[in-house]
């Protein structure tokens, strides 16, 4: 064989191989797994609702005078801490101050059906109203009952600071949808990447825009190889989960101290499981429906039961088609200055980094308890499965009561009145930026019987 006959056979090899890539996983990037810390999960349960890894917050005593106590106890807490609301924890500062400090059930907890469920996304809360007047109130009144040289004006000092920082950055433009990434650039702006040391200068520019995100529920996190919608978070996941503490970290030794519990966290994040379908289901329906699904769904968002599997698929923009500001932020140029900030950081340093990967597209999720997480796609614009399953069907200006009982058991997702033009600063509105409900339409060719046999399928998950 003549060397030119050897190289054409090469040739001729990897265009095949090329060819077979393409045609199995088009538009479709594997994202590879991490090792992740273990830990106690019932020791990472009780650090997420007792713990301190927010250090600063409101004094306890100045909380009593203005707040009811909430009688619920929904997580089952002891003494004063059964007395606060689940998305605050009770702690004691090493001055001794009592108070109450935001947790990570604010974005990481919601109500359905009535109940209170923890690991499922926060769709209610609403953030079109900006809190800086309020946070300028509660100053204000602390001083005058603590006095600027007391312990409890020192304990509620850097969270107030943050709150000063967050004015006017954080409004979305609809309720339920989350400033998260927003919240996190500001935050990341007024501290230093190497100590971690809070300033009140700027040391970043902030970008203008405020790009929503629907929260996903953590229990999707066990099968998932990187973290958000678009995957940046890569490496140690506990060193994201723990990212709630910038909001009042001292420095780099605080959050030493604060990384040692998250592993434990994760431990527990990653035993939890959707809650149950609560209405009947049609099995025989369901059966079929799941072939449909593992025909035509499953190539991008996995099997499922006992031999099921998740592919972990980034999928580029041009193949989903969905709303692309989000994904754009972070490969264009809006969120560079953050990335690069991160990226030689103590979150980056020691023998569990974790790492921002820039890569356009956005993660095909696993759909446990999907039918618990509405409202659907990444920046919540669909309000049910039937709607996403059928792109004709999605309401172009909506609105929902936000009561969580008002739950459609049929389309599988939220009750909502449809209008003709934005009626209301309640209503979802898909013509903003960062707010289009456009993509995703593998449901269109389906025939309505197929997708209702989809949906059914679906409820089983």
């Amino acid at each position: 064989m003549t060397k030119s006959n050897l190289y054409g056979i090469l040739a001729i090899l990897w265009i095949l191989f090329i060819s077979f890539t393409i045609s199995e996983n088009p538009g479709k990037k594997h994202i590879k797994a991490s090792v992740q810390r273990s830990g106690d999960a019932a020791k990472g349960y009780d650090y997420l609702v007792n713990g301190n890894y927010v250090s600063s917050g409101i004094p306890w005593d100045f909380y009593k005078i203005f707040a009811p106590k909430d009688s619920n106890n929904f997580l089952q807490r002891q003494d004063e801490a059964s007395e606060i609301p689940p998305q605050f924890n009770f702690t004691v500062d090493q001055d001794g101050v009592e108070m109450i400090s935001p947790n990570c059930l604010n974005c990481h907890a919601d109500y359905l059906n009535g109940e209170f469920i923890v690991g499922l996304g926060n769709h209610s809360f609403d953030y079109r109203i900006d809190p800086q007047y309020a946070g300028q109130f509660m100053q204000t009144m602390i001083i005058n009952k603590y006095g600027t040289d007391s312990k409890q004006y020192e304990a509620f000092k850097p969270f107030m600071a943050s709150m000063k920082a967050l004015n006017g950055h954080l409004t979305t433009q609809s309720r339920g949808l989350n400033p998260a990434d927003k919240l996190t650039a500001v935050l990341i702006a007024h501290r230093h990447p190497e100590t971690l040391e809070w300033t009140d200068s700027l040391l970043l520019e902030i970008p203008d825009k405020t790009i929503p995100t629907d929260v996903p529920p953590w229990w999707l996190l066990k099968k998932k190889n990187a973290m958000f919608y678009t995957a940046i978070g890569r490496g140690d996941f506990s060193k994201f989960l723990m990212a709630s503490s910038i909001l009042t970290l001292r420095d780099t030794s605080q959050a030493a101290e604060i990384d040692k519990h998250f592993p434990d966290v994760l431990a527990w994040i990653n035993d939890l499981e959707p809650p149950k379908y609560p209405e009947d289901i049609d099995y025989d329906l369901a059966v079929i429906g799941k072939s449909i699904f593992n025909k035509k769904c499953s190539g991008c968002h996995g099997t499922y039961g006992p031999d099921g599997e998740y592919p972990n698929y980034l999928v580029e923009l041009e193949i989903i088609g969905t709303d692309p500001a989000l994904s754009k932020a972070y490969t264009d140029s809006l969120y560079i200055s953050f990335i690069n900030w991160y990226n030689k950081s103590w979150f980056v340093q020691g023998e569990n980094p974790g790492q921002l990967v820039i890569e356009s597209g956005y993660v095909a999720p696993p759909l446990d308890g999907i039918w618990a997480s509405a409202p659907y796609l990444h920046n919540g614009s669909v309000p049910d499965i039937a709607s996403l399953l059928d792109s004709e069907k999605r309401p172009r200006y909506w609105k929902r009561s936000f009561d969580s009982r008002d739950y459609n058991f049929e389309k599988l997702g939220w009750q909502f009145e449809a209008f003709e033009a934005p009626e209301d600063c309640n209503c979802y509105n898909t013509d903003l930026e960062a707010y289009g409900n456009q993509g995703h339409r593998f449901g269109d060719p389906l025939s309505v019987g197929d997708r209702k046999a989809v949906i059914e399928y679906l409820k089983t998950l």
